[in-house]
């Protein structure tokens, strides 16, 4: 008999049995739900959605199924559907009429975003709305700042990205968002804001942006493609996770309220590095690359689509994330209570 058997007193027969049967609290649903670790939420959920000009426009984007270019009037009409859902926060990218070198519709205080702002504040006061800052919606050339000769200047950026969040908080937004990844932006909107006597209005910040192929489908619904270039000198390499801890720290410095990782399933680990070390409320934002890829295997029969949304929506919060932005979420919302 092995020396480790006598030591611990088992005979060889008790000793080829399972000591412990962890199946045992998985036999039923009724018990796997009673230790379930992770549980998705409705107040887990903003769904982004696209403003644009015009009146009775509602068009699908060719590479997102599901997700629409919206007017504002439709867009009213969309977020009486998520706060009926118990959605509890939509986000705003607005698609201006014209665009030019400066991104000026962004910071025009009667631009799509402020104008949609307004409207969605009057009609449905209970929803949070969330206003994107940047300026890759609005300017010509498609980048997220100022450029000059082939350089996407960093300082003169950040001032007109502090107009631009000013005038959504006068517009009625509750939470501002800015996702350029400029250095200094979240200090330059928090001294503006606040300057503005808008202390109380909380800055989510995109803290740990990554340079990332899943931005695809984004492009087309923003019409935000750059016409040069990319955008690696100013969002982070694929390859760092010790910078993310060193770009979150910065935000949190500078004033924001909420930090966001960036697209969410390739950096599940970074997501979970950010909540360990900082304990501070944390987004991700499961972006357009990571639905379309499970909408186009769901509509080919490859995948059971709502299992697996549901499985990467729980993956993101059991990695740490109390938010996550999702254009499943009325997907899963309307699964969500199906299940009550």
């Amino acid at each position: 008999m092995n020396e480790s058997k006598l030591t611990l007193g088992y005979s060889d027969e008790t000793f080829a049995k399972p000591f412990r049967r962890l199946r045992r609290t998985r036999m039923t649903e009724a018990l796997r739900s009673l230790v379930r670790e992770t549980e998705l939420s409705l107040n887990d959920f903003i769904l982004p959605l696209f403003v644009v000009p015009g009146k009775r426009f509602r068009k699908e984007v060719g590479s997102m199924p599901g997700v629409f270019q919206l007017s504002v009037d439709e867009l009213i009409r969309e977020c009486a559907e998520v706060k009926a859902l118990g959605i509890p926060a939509v986000i705003l990218f607005g698609i201006p009429e014209h665009k030019d070198e400066m991104g000026s519709d962004a910071y025009n205080e009667h631009g799509i975003i402020q104008t949609a702002v307004r409207a969605l504040k009057k009609e449905i006061p209970d929803l949070v709305v969330v206003t994107d800052v940047c300026l890759c919606e609005y300017t010509s050339h498609g980048h997220c700042g100022i450029v000059q000769g082939n350089e996407i200047v960093n300082d003169a950026s950040i001032e007109l990205l502090a107009k631009e969040a000013l005038t959504h908080a006068q517009a009625g937004a509750d939470i501002i968002a800015p996702s350029d990844m400029f250095d200094g932006r979240v200090k330059a909107i928090r001294d503006i804001l606040d300057a503005n006597k808008y202390l109380n209005i909380p800055i989510m910040s995109y803290s740990a942006k990554y340079a990332s192929g899943f931005y695809g489908p984004f492009r087309d619904a923003a019409e935000s493609t750059p016409k040069f270039g990319d955008r690696r000198s100013h969002q982070m390499d694929p390859a760092n996770s010790d910078e993310a801890l060193h770009e979150v720290e910065q935000d949190i410095i500078e004033g924001t309220d909420i930090v966001m990782i960036k697209p969410a399933l390739p950096y599940l680990d970074v997501i979970r590095r950010v909540k360990d070390r900082f304990q501070m409320p944390t987004a991700a934002y499961n972006v357009s690359g990571e639905y379309s890829m499970i909408k186009a295997a769901g509509r080919n029969g490859w995948i059971d689509e709502p299992r697996v949304m549901m499985e990467v929506l729980t993956s993101i919060k059991r990695a740490g994330a109390d938010i996550i932005l999702t254009y499943f979420a009325k997907d899963a919302a309307k699964l969500l209570k199906e299940k009550k």
